[in-house]
């Protein structure tokens, strides 16, 4: 099979590699549709660890090759998705809530991290049980497959700040994950929305996915607009989508007295926290985060919004390649070429 190998710090490929055999627990699939994510291009970068000769990648929608022994309720040719979190839903970890944390810290995420991902002609899933979720007939590949990680992941930022019905929201920088942060702001019931970035066209999608105002901080502070809109007041919660000090510390500094600081990012680097914004630690401010929630009743959960019209995220696919495209593809979404919101690679 055809696979994308990581190689080293800027070098990835497209190599042969034998089709993985499933284990006790483990399924194997033919991948259909994958797309690559930030994450992925902070592996390339080499600016997160990952061992040279790694199949990478961690969003696909696929239909089952082979089912391991101990599985059921599933059958070759089912078409699933699977998430980029993939719990085994026993450790104390799973049966305490936080499925991310499987078995460690960010153990949860397997998949193209410690184990061979799906960018890909076929995967091996780990804990296949607790991790496939069965496609309905209704939904076509394009409409699922963001919500593997993306979705699941900017939705979290508000579940996790437990955002009220009417509660001020700003997202701080609206790219993939930001964008499904801010539709997540709008499906738990905020209020208003502010989205911040420096890119129109995302800015621009921004708004269709529920954003009241769009904020572009190549124009504005957007901290002193976000101040002035709410009247000085300051926002209930503040979304860190980017994992950059600088949008932590924006963030920060337009919540009000008692809010929360949801951050999405994965961060590099240094990230301290300033001392007036945070009140010296006084301001009874909190601060949460989050890594993609997983398994397969969270799949379920959101493929139900996708099934009865509360959320359509396919308006993100914005370019689509062939797996034989992939480091193409791969350069065209790190450079951010040609208005790019989300790449789907198309695999089978």
């Amino acid at each position: 099979m055809k696979a994308l190998v990581f190689k080293g710090p800027n070098e990835i490929g497209l190599e042969e590699r034998p089709i993985p055999k499933a284990g006790p627990g483990q399924a194997v699939i033919r991948i259909s549709l994958t797309t690559i994510c930030g994450t992925d291009v902070h592996i390339v970068k080499g600016e997160y660890p990952v061992r040279n000769g790694l199949v990478i990648g961690h969003e696909a929608v696929g239909t089952i090759h082979e089912l391991g022994a101990g599985l059921s309720g599933y059958k070759t040719g089912d078409r699933v998705l699977v998430g980029a979190i993939t719990p085994c839903g026993q450790c104390n970890a799973c049966l305490g809530g936080n499925l991310s944390q499987c078995g460690g810290v960010m153990g949860g995420w397997k998949l193209g991290n410690t184990m061979d991902g799906v960018q890909a002609e076929y995967a091996l899933i780990p804990n296949a049980q607790a991790n496939m979720a069965l496609i309905p007939e209704e939904l076509n590949d394009e409409k699922v497959i963001l919500l593997a990680d993306i979705a699941s992941t900017g939705f979290s930022a508000s579940e996790s700040a437990q955002v009220k019905i009417g509660d001020s929201v700003a997202i701080f920088a609206e790219g993939p994950i930001g964008l499904c942060a801010t539709a997540g702001a709008k499906l738990r019931g905020a209020g208003q929305i502010f989205a911040v970035d420096s890119n129109p066209v995302r800015l621009e999608q921004a708004m269709k996915m529920g954003a009241d105002h769009a904020i572009n901080i190549g124009q504005q502070d957007p901290v002193a607009e976000i101040l002035k809109l709410t009247g000085g007041r300051g926002v209930d919660v503040a979304i860190e989508a980017l994992g950059r000090a600088e949008t932590f510390e924006n963030a920060l500094r337009v919540l009000r007295p008692g809010g929360t600081l949801s951050s999405l990012g994965v961060y590099s680097g240094k990230l301290t926290i300033p001392l007036e914004p945070f009140a010296a630690g006084l301001g009874d401010h909190k601060i949460v985060t989050t890594l993609c929630p997983g398994g397969k009743e969270r799949m379920r959960r959101l493929m139900e919004l996708v099934l009865h019209q509360r959320v359509d995220l396919t308006p993100l696919i914005t370019h689509r390649y062939k797996l034989d495209e992939i480091v193409e593809a791969y350069s065209l979404f790190s450079q951010q070429k040609d208005g790019v919101l989300k790449v789907a690679i198309e695999v089978a």
